[in-house]
């Protein structure tokens, strides 16, 4: 089986410098959004992983998914549907994670339901991670760096050529046991977001 790591929106990702930086004054709070089915133990862990780089974090209560977002078909939801509805439920200067253990879809090329482990729009604020496709041992591990790879587009930035950086482009595989941290280029980028490294 293969495991595909999210673009974020699949269109946007084509440019793989960089942006500009504009210097953010008013720090972000990033909104963990919790959908039922979900163990809060593997919700802190997440939450402890991002706080790490960036503290202003606050989690909220499991809701379901908006009825809208479901693909019966498949039996999975739609991960656009799911980022549109967490958008418009974003208080002003927020970002919104939503993060499930079901499977995620979105449409790719001429695939309509590309089966995916998340998405996000960049910039944006709203994104979706998924641990239904993560099989390894550190499945935990892993759902915390597609989490940050997915903050890292609606930061606004996209793909990057390391190989050992989280915003890494999957490239149908599940690279993230090779992701280790932010490469430069992309931790100078985030530092004018309020993010923190050491």
């Amino acid at each position: 089986m293969n495991y595909f790591l999210a673009v974020s929106m699949v269109i946007s990702c084509k440019k793989e410098h960089v942006p500009k930086p504009v210097i953010s004054m008013h720090p972000k709070t990033i909104l963990i959004q919790p959908f039922k089915g979900i163990a809060s133990v593997h919700v802190d862990e997440i939450a402890s992983a991002i706080r790490e780089i960036y503290p202003e974090i606050k989690v909220l209560k499991a809701i379901d998914f908006p009825t809208n977002s479901y693909y019966a078909p498949r039996n999975r939801y739609r991960a656009d549907s799911i980022i549109k509805y967490l958008s418009s439920m974003a208080p002003e200067n927020t970002i919104i994670l939503g993060l499930t253990t079901k499977d995620i879809s979105a449409t790719k090329g001429s695939n309509p339901d590309f089966g995916i482990i998340g998405l996000g729009f960049r910039p944006g604020n709203a994104c979706v991670a998924s641990s239904f496709r993560l099989r390894n041992g550190n499945k935990n591990e892993q759902f915390s760096k597609v989490a940050i790879h997915e903050l890292g587009h609606t930061q606004g930035l996209p793909h990057c050529r390391e190989k050992t950086c989280f915003m890494r482009d999957a490239e149908g595989g599940n690279p993230t046991d090779e992701e280790k941290d932010f490469c430069k280029k992309c931790k100078e980028f985030l530092k004018t977001k309020n993010w923190n490294f050491n």
